[in-house]
């Protein structure tokens, strides 16, 4: 297709999935980790005359805390707050599990998304609202089949994984569970046997996405050798310094884009010190600091594009992006402990940056490693935006220089990595099937007919 018809084509494809059948082909889509969508086809739901009766009692239960718990899962894609509390556990994670669990709540809610989109149109059930006259809706008006509850796919994902990975929150994250089935239904969206379906189909997917990757990260122990030489990194205690061993997804090995050795930081080093700060540099540095590059910045593109109303494609953006950090992030602690790069504050011991160094070596930057996947996949997903992608991602790695944690070589690096990543990650979408519906002929095809009970 035209570059120039782009943009009116995804235009309309977002005002449509609004108002039309979402994805109806999205079951057919390649997945990340399972066979495809129709292996995990569930068996024809049961009918929904007798559930009927539950969907009204819970709305006429409905008080004001019951509204506010329909209107906090309505926000976002089904995995919205599973994404973003899987990021927060990740970047506080120091046992080394994280990135992985990180990337899993990406692909396993994919995959168990398009193979929920399978059963979906496989049977056509209608939602609970448009079932039945007297049942209210109370979210925006999804418009896709019932069966299974997509919201309780994500969920039965979520509870699988954090359970895994976190077994301190396996109550907690069961009983948010629990409490997002009650509001699907509450909100007139789904029957009890949808959430049901959809809980029991998600967990199945992380179960055997868990057991897949069970071997993707190291379990080679550090020798606790570092290495005594002038000019290389020489703190204690090194972070994770066997991550670069783990196991990649789209890359052939951790070291497939290993950046060549770090340059003799001389020059870098009096670059630094005769770097005079501004109120910009700062606040750049500060800012980065306080929150990953990009932080928000994918969900709120979601909500501007209204890809939120279209849970395949949201999961896909998900997906992708967190496999990608998890590749990037392996290929770089790869590179960091192949090189030990010294910190600034190590080389010139006279020199004091702007916030603590953190525990291990410097070059490639992971800041900037992250910065280089936003500045090359998010383009991906939404070509116009894609100036605005690559100065965040510039001012990302730049910060870490502002900082003066790390020399300027460190974020080149760190950004040519992660536009490496993001590049072969985009190989693997181009051949998912997804962007074929892009297309015009799509467009004019898209079925507007509204679901009917039988």
């Amino acid at each position: 297709m035209k570059k120039s018809l782009l943009i009116p084509v995804i235009m309309v494809l977002i005002t449509l999935h609004v108002s039309a059948q979402v994805e109806p082909g999205a079951g057919r889509w390649k997945t990340w980790f399972t066979p495809p969508g129709k292996t995990y086809r569930l068996p024809p739901p049961p009918s929904y005359k007798d559930e009927i009766a539950q969907v009204l009692l819970a709305q006429r239960s409905l008080d004001s805390a019951g509204m506010q718990s329909v209107v906090h899962w309505n926000a976002g894609a089904p995995g919205y707050w599973w994404y973003n509390m899987v990021f927060k556990l990740w970047m506080t994670d120091i046992t080394g599990n994280g990135a992985l669990a990180n990337m899993l709540i990406g692909t396993a809610i994919y995959d168990a998304t398009i193979a929920a989109w399978d059963t979906k149109y496989a049977y056509n059930r209608p939602r609970p609202f448009a079932a039945h006259g007297n049942i209210k809706l109370y979210s925006a008006r999804p418009e896709s089949p019932s069966y299974p509850c997509e919201h309780s796919v994500a969920a039965g994902v979520a509870v699988a994984l954090i359970s895994h990975f976190y077994p301190a929150l396996t109550d907690s994250v069961n009983r948010m569970a629990q409490q997002l089935m009650a509001s699907r239904i509450a909100a007139g969206t789904a029957f009890p046997s949808d959430t049901r379906a959809g809980f029991e189909l998600g967990k199945r997917i992380a179960a055997m996405e868990i057991t897949q990757t069970k071997d993707f990260i190291t379990k080679k122990k550090f020798d606790g050798k570092i290495p005594q030489k002038p000019g290389l990194w020489n703190g204690k205690d090194p972070m994770l310094p066997t991550a670069g061993f783990n196991k990649t997804v789209v890359l052939d090995s951790a070291s497939q884009f290993r950046p060549g050795p770090p340059p003799d930081f001389a020059k870098e080093m009096e670059e630094l010190k005769n770097f005079k700060h501004t109120f910009y540099s700062r606040a750049n540095a500060f800012h980065y600091a306080s929150q990953p590059t990009g932080e928000d910045l994918l969900t709120k593109k979601i909500f501007e594009y209204n890809l939120h109303m279209n849970p395949p494609r949201a999961a896909r953006v998900y997906a992708a992006t967190n496999v990608a950090y998890y590749d990037a992030f392996t290929a770089c602690w790869d590179a960091k402990y192949a090189y030990w790069g010294i910190r600034p504050d190590q080389y010139d011991s006279t020199y004091k940056p702007l916030m603590q160094s953190p525990p291990f070596p410097g070059y490639p930057s992971g800041h900037a490693m992250m910065s280089g996947v936003i500045g090359e996949l998010f383009p991906y997903f939404f070509p116009s935006e894609k100036a605005l992608f690559k100065k965040i991602a510039a001012d990302g790695a730049e910060s870490r220089f502002h900082a003066g944690i790390h020399f300027r070589s460190d974020n080149d690096a760190g950004l040519t990595l992660g536009n490496n990543v993001a590049k072969k990650v985009i190989e693997k979408l181009k051949a998912d099937g997804a962007d074929n519906a892009v297309t015009l002929a799509n467009v004019k095809n898209i079925s507007t007919k509204t679901q009917k009970a039988p």
